[in-house]
């Protein structure tokens, strides 16, 4: 919104804007890979809106016209979308310009940005370790200063855990709150919320007051104020697959507690919804893998050879021939494990206004711990160890979000996590204002970003 306030009072150009995104790509995207695609052309000029002339990247799991739309593949990595998405009409009438597109997991499948097509991104607080993902990417890419804001979506916890990771806000809308931001669907894409990774609570905000769905019901605009009464807040630290998180993690949790209090707010450790992890970890993946077996027939309806073993990861061929193997049954079995695990979260959690638990239960884990090439199952284990409390949120269609309040100055930010009923986002934006103002964090910034590496 800043850049957007300068360009409006004509103290900088949209193109000036541009230019220095793009010599901001120029000079760290080598060394992070956080940007998949950079558009050259300016044959697109900034239309007036709220975010006029503001350089902003899309994530290559989401189609763009005239640029590469690999979703991290080699698949597809000659592909060039053609088509614009309802969402992204929405952010060109924004004003927003998109300069590129950010890396993901191939078709967003892995909590890691690596892949066979495009290598490996690197987090800018330590490039030894892992951006997360899906939208590693955008969340690199924004830690670093590359540009102020970055498209990104969530199927399982894909925009909160690279936030955590990133020391970034990272906010999922409830289902059904935005406008459609792709051309097909699926139980996958059911469960996927598209939305931004920012620096700040304002721009998430107003990021998604302008994609918004208003055919129907009452849109919650641009929420612009902090929450201004006290809140009941439930809690736990035990994640789905029944395990506690590392000491680092819980040190931040117990903080963020303590301000949550002194903040005058309610917070009541309660016992954590039992679920069947295993089982809802295997529903999850089935869902995944049925989603990937339909991209693969779509191809091999569409040409004459089939897709080919070295076309896909090993991981990602793994879920498609367990889907497969499962047998017809197999969704429906999945929508029913769902379903009974909705049940108990919105039981466990009924007469609470917010829901806090950390992001990730463990800190930034080492490249290579997610890697594609491991087996499906060492990869499904590693996962739910540190996935453990974001994908029911998708599930559930509740609105979460990575709140960044733990600035170790030895270690990595850590994130923690606050989600609220189906349809609760305005109350959600009114806590994370809150909490900004009591920890104030957009001026903190990553080790290998521009401001750091170049201040001034």
């Amino acid at each position: 919104m800043a850049q957007a306030e300068l360009c409006s009072r004509g103290e900088i150009s949209a193109d000036e804007l541009l230019d220095a995104c793009h010599a901001r790509i120029d000079a760290l995207n080598p060394l992070l890979r956080a940007v998949v695609t950079v558009d050259r052309e300016r044959s697109h000029p900034a239309n007036p809106g709220p975010f006029s002339g503001v350089p902003f990247l899309v994530k290559d799991a989401t189609a763009w016209p005239g640029l590469r739309w690999s979703m991290g593949s080699r698949l597809f990595s000659a592909n060039v979308a053609r088509q614009q998405t309802p969402y992204g009409r929405r952010l060109e009438e924004a004003g927003l310009v998109c300069v590129g597109k950010s890396a993901t997991s191939e078709f967003g499948l892995l909590g890691s940005t690596e892949t066979l097509l495009e290598g490996v991104t690197h987090n800018p607080w330590n490039l030894s370790v892992s951006a997360t993902g899906s939208s590693g990417g955008s969340a690199a890419a924004v830690a670093a200063g590359l540009v102020p804001l970055a498209h990104a979506n969530d199927g399982g916890g894909s925009i909160r855990i690279p936030a955590s990771a990133c020391g970034l806000f990272g906010f999922k809308p409830s289902r059904g709150l935005t406008v459609p931001a792709s051309f097909g669907g699926s139980d996958f894409g059911d469960m996927t919320s598209d939305h931004c990774i920012s620096r700040s609570v304002r721009d998430s905000a107003l990021f998604l007051s302008l994609t918004e769905d208003r055919s129907g019901g009452r849109p919650i605009g641009f929420v612009r104020d902090p929450i201004n009464r006290k809140l009941r807040i439930a809690t736990w630290t035990r994640t789905m697959m029944g395990m506690e998180p590392e000491p680092p993690v819980r040190r931040a949790y117990d903080e963020a507690v303590a301000l949550l209090l002194a903040l005058g707010h309610s917070v009541e450790p309660i016992a954590p919804p039992a679920f069947d992890g295993p089982s809802l970890a295997h529903a999850f993946f089935l869902v995944a893998g049925a989603a990937i077996a339909g991209i693969v027939e779509t191809v091999d309806r569409s040409r004459d050879l089939p897709v080919q073993g070295d076309e896909l990861e090993p991981f990602t061929w793994a879920l498609v021939e367990d889907f497969l193997a499962q047998g017809p049954d197999a969704l429906p079995r999945s929508r029913a494990a769902f379903a009974q695990a909705v049940h108990v979260y919105l039981e466990a959690t009924r007469g609470y206004d917010v829901v806090l638990t950390p992001t990730m239960a463990t800190e930034q884990w080492r490249l290579g711990h997610l890697s594609p090439i491991l087996g499906r199952e060492e990869l499904i284990r590693r996962t739910a160890r540190t996935v453990g409390y974001t994908p029911i949120h998708n599930i559930a269609g509740c609105p979460g979000m990575s709140v960044p309040l733990h600035f170790p100055e030895d270690g990595l930010p850590i994130g923690m996590h606050f989600a609220a009923a189906p349809g609760a986002d305005t109350l959600l934006f009114g806590l994370a204002y809150q909490l900004e103002q009591a920890r104030p964090w957009k001026d903190l910034w990553a080790p290998y970003s521009i401001p750091a590496l170049w201040p001034g």
